[in-house]
């Protein structure tokens, strides 16, 4: 159960840092593969997993 209280936190705090990520200087020109920031998108989308799949585990020992 406990997991289940921190797994939105979690969420929470990745979509604010997400959503409030320093903004400097002009755009960039986006590439036509990939749009910016997707590499550091994808390790806060795998950070978030890990941290769910984490959570899992653990309410799970926890029952």
């Amino acid at each position: 159960m406990r997991a289940l209280r921190v797994l939105p936190a979690v969420l929470l705090a990745l979509g604010l840092a997400v959503g409030c990520g320093a903004h400097e200087g002009p755009a960039d020109e986006p590439s036509s593969s990939t749009p910016s920031g997707y590499a550091d998108m994808q390790k806060k989308v795998d950070a978030a997993e890990s941290a769910a799949a984490e959570a899992d585990r653990d309410a799970r020992t926890d029952k």
